[in-house]
């Protein structure tokens, strides 16, 4: 039977005023806990001095130590810890809860070997090295697809637990006023980070008919508004904002070939948008066979193909994504803090100098 949780700790070095997936996902499963009934805190960068992270200054890097964070985690009384991120955050918890016997779970949001690599050179062989030793002592790494966990599991990850992720279909939902499509004058779009792993200029660089239009920022924003002058560009919007960009549009241009999930596609779907993208991690698993959008080793393709998929063919794939849903999967994969043989025995660690509470929402 299922262990029965009423404080969940959530520690994450993505947070806000980071916009991407990490961000959206800890949000709404936070969000879902609390409508379960448990009382979810965070341990944010929000709570440390910080840095800029070098040559990507919109994530801050947290100035503390695993003794400090020890403290948090004492003072909050969990009686279940996730620790989302392999950041200063994550490894300060991380080496706090196995210096205690703590018990906890991680997830793998993002195949930082991957972006590391094509950032430096370093060889992803020696980072995935590393990542194991971050997630060696986990109870359970959460991934978000079938082929993240086949990909970690060649890479010598054991323990790793299946969490899907949803979308708000109060926000993300197909728009009255949608056109019907122009196919002289298609409208592609690409939402996301503008950063070299990401690999925004595949799309960019594409000989399509009609438009191009895209919405984020990142280190590559400058240079890339530069060489595409005729690309429209919208800068960071809002979830709503977003929504109504996408009943604007045509087809979702997905051309990432390092991300677990993409977000972005299901919720594009969810507008209608059918999706194009290379067949790789993340697409095969978001849009597959579906008939909701177009997988090729060939962008151009893909997007061309896309355009003759029907809107309502990506709105019913997309209602298959929900936060309720992703969410019970999470807090299966939960463990007591305390490792104990009578779940009904457990309790919260206890506070070496008692003091007040404290909360961190």
């Amino acid at each position: 039977m299922p262990h029965k949780f009423n404080r969940v700790l959530i520690v994450t070095d993505a947070w806000h005023p980071q916009v991407n997936g990490v961000v959206r996902t800890l949000m709404s499963t936070a969000y879902e806990l609390r409508q379960m009934g448990m009382k979810v805190e965070m341990i944010t960068p929000a709570l440390f001095k910080t840095l800029p992270c070098p040559s990507y200054p919109e994530i801050r890097l947290s100035l503390t130590t695993s003794r400090r964070v020890e403290r948090l985690i004492e003072q909050m009384r969990p009686d279940a810890l996730h620790i989302a991120t392999e950041g200063p955050l994550g490894w300060a918890a991380r080496n706090a809860a196995v210096r205690r016997g703590w018990q906890f779970t991680t997830a793998y949001h993002t195949r930082f070997p991957e972006y590391v690599n094509a950032r430096t050179g370093i060889p992803v062989a020696w980072l995935y090295r590393l990542f194991q030793k971050f997630h060696r002592p986990s109870a359970a790494v959460l991934v978000p697809t079938a082929s993240m966990m086949r990909d970690l599991q060649n890479h010598g990850f054991s323990n790793v637990t299946y969490w899907t992720r949803g979308v708000d279909h109060e926000i993300f939902y197909p728009r009255c006023e949608q056109k019907p499509i122009d196919p002289a004058n298609p409208i592609f779009i690409y939402v996301g980070r503008l950063a070299v792993e990401k690999n925004v200029e595949a799309f960019l660089s594409l000989d399509l008919p009609g438009v191009k239009w895209v919405a984020g920022e990142g280190p590559l924003g400058a240079e890339l508004r530069r060489r595409y002058p005729n690309c429209r560009w919208t800068g960071v919007l809002s979830q709503p904002e977003l929504a109504e960009l996408y009943s604007r549009a045509d087809v979702f241009v997905f051309p990432s070939k390092t991300d677990t999930f993409g977000l972005v596609m299901v919720e594009a779907m969810a507008c209608g948008l059918p999706v194009a993208a290379f067949p790789v991690v993340g697409p095969i698993d978001v849009v597959g066979d579906s008939g909701a959008g177009c997988l090729d080793h060939d962008l151009r393709t893909a997007c061309l193909r896309a355009v003759e998929i029907s809107r309502s063919a990506a709105i019913q794939h997309a209602k298959t994504f929900t936060w309720a849903l992703a969410t019970e999967q999470f807090h299966a994969a939960l463990v007591p803090l305390i490792p104990v043989a009578d779940p009904a025995s457990a309790s919260p660690p206890e506070i070496a100098h008692p003091q007040k509470e404290v909360t961190y929402e």
